[in-house]
């Protein structure tokens, strides 16, 4: 039994840094993923490795395939459009409930991460804006009081993590977002559900337009690049 759980544990924290590494861009689309690679890399046997990949593969991360082993398959394009489009509906709805019950206590906790973020924009400190980001979204999710939307909500912020970045890099865009999620706390301040349904959809489709618009210029770069 000792040995089994210590199996699950390697397997669990080797899933756990494939997934990061793939939603950051570490491993890209295309990229293989060894056994033996990832074995040595985490000086470990090929068992939990194993595991780990298919775990991955039942994510939707990594297809396995006959002949090439698995590769990464990560989130593409369409993926992340379909992913803000559900964040679309289901954020609103968890803004909703959340001007309704979020404690004080929270709300006071929602209000230090936007004057947080207002802070690190100055700085132009973008990882500290992303996390502040995480935790704003979190803290709403969480006030929902439901267990299966938080944690819907909270797989498919973690997600579009790398695309978040490129949201927030997008000129003017950190700016614009962090007043918006000033306009959310108001609205949650105010028990307005609706204002914060409203101020959220409208936050989460500005956030894809801003992704959308930094997948363009970076695809007409590598397109400059390639015609070079």
């Amino acid at each position: 039994m000792i040995i089994d759980g210590k199996a699950r544990s390697l397997e669990e924290h080797v899933y756990e840094r494939l997934e990061e590494d793939i939603l950051t861009g570490v491993y890209k689309r295309g990229d293989p993923l060894t056994e033996l690679a990832i074995s040595e890399r985490f000086n470990i046997s090929r068992t939990p490795v194993r595991g780990a990949i298919h775990r991955l593969a039942e994510e939707g991360l990594v297809k396995l395939s006959p002949n090439k082993g698995a590769v990464v398959t990560g989130i593409g394009k369409d993926d992340i459009i379909d992913i803000y489009k559900i964040r679309m509906r289901l954020d609103g709805l968890a803004a909703a409930q959340a001007a309704e019950k979020m404690s004080e206590e929270d709300i006071k906790k929602l209000r230090e991460s936007v004057e947080l973020s207002e802070f690190y924009i100055g700085k132009n400190d973008t990882e500290h804006q992303k996390e502040l980001d995480t935790t704003f979204h979190t803290l709403i999710y969480t006030a929902t009081g439901s267990r299966m939307l938080s944690g819907i909500l909270s797989e498919l912020h973690k997600k579009a993590k790398l695309y978040r970045k490129i949201s927030l890099s997008t000129q003017g865009r950190a700016e614009r977002s962090i007043a918006e999620h000033r306009e959310i706390l108001e609205a949650i301040e105010a028990r307005d559900a609706r204002a914060a349904e409203r101020l959220t959809q409208n936050h989460v489709q500005k956030a894809l337009a801003g992704i959308l618009k930094g997948l363009d210029h970076e695809e007409k770069k590598q397109a400059k690049k390639a015609n070079k």
